[in-house]
């Protein structure tokens, strides 16, 4: 093969090389669709620990989708979310009886304790409902995305909530979604997202990611009856 034959292919070559590489412009890899696991897409936010958020809540088809609610520890949504229906414990006589996930026998059912402070894969409902490859985040996970990110209060196809924008460029969109007690829903002008994991001085309460318009309460509690949204991670691959 002559030099001139050489030469053009050797262009031919890092054409094809540069088209299968790069993607389009405007194209962020990290948000690209094709970041998908059992039907659900995630984000990478190159976060210290590698952890993978998924792009959409629990429920939800879009980011900006609320998704459905939750009883902390429950794995289907209902219409009534009280005491009186939780899975977990009532409220009964101004006490509580937990009768699982309690660390202080003052709150147990005749003074149980069980110490167990995470939620078991089998009453998270992210593990349940998409497979046991996702999980919902413990608060430690929240922290470490919060603190990683710059945040701002957005709005997505009409719908208000936090865009966190990591350093790689890649970002994640939690809508404001409010929570349901009883059977309302209140304060859609927040976002009330559980994590895996319990507040151990008050086990009726499990601790979770809260913002408003204004700001975000990084290690907020609540009751753990409450119908709040779940956003998952993806368990370590």
């Amino acid at each position: 093969m002559n030099r001139a034959l050489k030469t053009i292919w050797a262009i031919m070559l890092i054409m094809v090389f540069t088209a299968s590489c790069n993607k389009p412009d405007g194209q962020n890899p990290g948000n690209d669709p094709g970041n998908e696991l059992n039907g659900h897409e995630y984000v990478d936010l190159g976060l210290p620990s590698g952890t993978l958020w998924a792009t959409c809540n629990v429920g939800a088809d879009t980011p900006e989708g609320y998704g459905d609610y939750f009883a902390w520890g429950e794995i289907e949504p209902k219409e009534f979310y009280g005491w009186k229906n939780y899975k977990y414990g009532r409220f009964v006589h101004e006490r509580y009886e937990l009768n699982k996930y309690c660390s202080d026998s003052v709150f147990g059912l005749n003074g149980f304790v069980d110490n167990l402070t995470l939620l078991e894969p089998d009453d998270d409902v992210a593990s349940i409902i998409w497979g046991t490859a996702w999980r919902t985040p413990t608060i430690e996970e929240w922290e470490e995305m919060f603190q990683n990110t710059t945040s701002v209060w957005s709005s997505q196809n009409g719908v208000n909530g936090w865009r966190f924008t990591a350093s790689n460029g890649n970002s994640l969109f939690l809508p404001a979604a409010g929570y349901y007690w009883n059977d309302e829903l209140n304060a859609v002008d927040l976002g009330v997202y559980w994590s895996v994991t319990l507040n151990m001085e008050y086990p009726y309460r499990a601790w979770g990611f809260h913002f408003n318009s204004f700001q975000c309460h990084l290690c907020g509690s609540s009751d753990r009856n409450r119908g709040q949204t779940v956003r998952a991670v993806l368990v370590d691959q």
